[in-house]
């Protein structure tokens, strides 16, 4: 029997094998490459695409901005102010409605297939540069001007700087409240002049933000009743 032992010890190693990848299989019964590769009807390969704005100007007090997202409109805002040297950088979700508005610019533009120059005959270089980017796969294309006249790339750099102003503005009033109340009132006013001005991306993301400032005991009271009328003109 013990010469026979080893012979037996193999044959039960085989079997454990043989039922470990069976049971395997059933809990994975796709290859992970196959998954993967699996695009959202399940047999389409597709390519992520990002997309990027970035605007410059070293004299600005926001000096320089950096925004990225991919198509469903997530990515980041980085931001430099003047005087300061470390990079701020924040998450962003642009809203359904905005980012429709800045999908039907960017295919408009039909901008990976050409090559047009946006920038205008005249120079405004003193306002800044701006950079706007996209990438497919393997292909990437940057087009860089300091003033356009096609309509499509000015809308889609407008859309840009509402949504870099509106995520610095929740930048600044979420440190309000944590360490600089006394900044409440003012970053209001600030609020009020972009919401006139339509210089916000989606005054409806700030809803929540502004309604638990409009609680918030650690601000000044003029600062929550400004919150409450904000509400009211955002909700017409």
């Amino acid at each position: 029997m013990l010469q026979g032992l080893p012979a037996a010890l193999m044959v039960l190693s085989a079997a454990i094998s043989i039922y470990a990848q069976d049971q395997g299989a059933k809990h994975n019964p796709r290859p992970q490459s196959q998954v993967a590769a699996s695009g959202a009807n399940g047999d389409t390969k597709t390519e992520a695409i990002k997309y990027s704005y970035e605007f410059s100007q070293p004299k600005f007090y926001i000096k320089h901005i950096v925004l990225e997202h991919d198509a469903n409109g997530r990515g980041t805002v980085t931001f430099e102010r003047l005087n300061e040297e470390t990079p701020i950088v924040e998450p962003l979700q642009l809203s359904s409605e905005a980012l429709a508005r800045i999908s039907s610019a960017w295919q408009a533009l039909q901008f990976l297939e050409s090559d047009s120059d946006y920038q205008a005959s005249k120079q405004f270089p003193h306002l800044g540069t701006m950079r706007i980017a996209m990438q497919r796969g393997d292909r990437k294309r940057v087009a860089e001007f300091n003033w356009t006249n096609n309509p499509n790339a000015s809308t889609l750099v407008n859309e840009y700087r509402k949504a870099a102003d509106q995520a610095i503005l929740i930048f600044d009033i979420s440190i309000a409240r944590e360490n600089q109340p006394l900044n409440a009132p003012k970053l209001m006013e600030a609020m009020e002049s972009l919401l006139k001005r339509d210089g916000l991306s989606d005054p409806k993301q700030l809803l929540k933000l502004l309604q638990d400032l409009s609680t918030d005991e650690h601000v000044p009271l003029i600062a929550r009743n400004h919150a409450l009328r904000l509400i009211k003109k955002i909700q017409k």
